[in-house]
């Protein structure tokens, strides 16, 4: 039986992509009953009925997969957020980090509209950036507009299943548009209103670029850290779980534990406050949740 990738999925429809063909195929009722559903990225076997149109008869082991936006086996999270308009966001990154990190996707931090920044903004995005850096993420300052920075971003997009993912109104189309213009993606602007961009992707949809393919996402509709316990948030900060093995306890949770090696780290600066403090946030929001029975 062939085998293919599932590069995009609308109105129940799975298109499947087979030695540069696209095949569309509809699930088997098999998925129902086992309440499997095929994602985008999605490596299955299928039945041909014709050149053009067959059957989705297995899904093959996934590494990862998001639910929302809904797709698997994603390599890489292009974290997109703007320098202004919106204004830079240190606790809604961290949330994406740390979705990212709990499904072991490699992430890259991408900061937009650097050409709209004054020098006092853009002087508080390098020093955001350092941190970033020094915590071991690659952060890539970018203009969609002048197109700086687009150079750099290429390469890490090869030989990669990429997500595009980030708050509404950042640019992520207007990005994907300079990597690739025949796309012509829309774009709204932002709702000056609202003070944010409305939804302009609708749906999952795999894009080759350069040696790449890229999900261009309707954004994370949901940020909660539904699947993460309050002993899994610590490897979901590099730069704590790195210090966590100067604490005196095994299984330290950094809040009141004496002798915490990442306690001592922010006191010393070697950690930012502010990514502590989203830690110490994020563990309560986890404590507090409600049980699911």
């Amino acid at each position: 039986m062939p085998e293919g990738k599932i590069v995009k999925a609308l109105s129940g429809f799975y298109y499947v992509l087979h030695n540069d063909e696209l095949i569309q195929c509809r699930g088997r009722g098999v998925f129902r009953k086992n309440k499997v559903t095929p994602l985008v990225g999605d490596e299955v076997v299928f039945q041909a009925e014709n050149e053009l149109e067959g059957y989705i008869l297995e899904v093959k082991e996934r590494k990862n997969e998001l639910v929302r936006p809904p797709i698997a086996n994603v390599d890489q999270a292009i974290l997109v957020f703007s320098a202004v308009e919106p204004d830079f966001s240190t606790v809604l990154l961290d949330r994406f980090l740390v979705l990212v990190e709990f499904n072991h996707i490699e992430p890259l931090i991408c900061i937009t509209k650097m050409d709209l920044t004054n020098n006092e903004q853009n002087k508080l995005i390098m020093e955001y950036a350092q941190k970033y850096r020094s915590a071991g993420y690659e952060v890539i300052l970018t203009s969609s507009e002048t197109e700086s920075g687009i150079e750099q971003l290429n390469p890490h997009l090869n030989h990669k299943i990429s997500v595009f993912a980030g708050q509404s109104g950042v640019g992520k189309s207007s990005l994907l548009n300079v990597l690739r213009p025949d796309l012509e993606l829309k774009t709204n602007d932002i709702s000056s209103h609202l003070g944010r961009g409305k939804h302009t992707t609708r749906h999952v949809e795999l894009i080759e670029i350069g040696e790449g393919l890229v999900a261009d996402t309707p954004g994370f509709s949901s940020l909660e850290f539904t699947n993460i316990e309050a002993e899994d948030l610590t490897a979901c900060f590099p730069e704590l779980l790195q210090k966590s093995e100067n604490c005196k306890f095994r299984g330290c949770l950094h809040i009141s534990e004496p002798k915490c090696g990442v306690k001592q780290a922010v006191e010393s600066g070697e950690i930012p406050a502010y990514r502590y403090e989203h830690y110490v946030d994020f563990l309560q929001e986890i404590k507090d949740r409600k049980p699911r029975y």
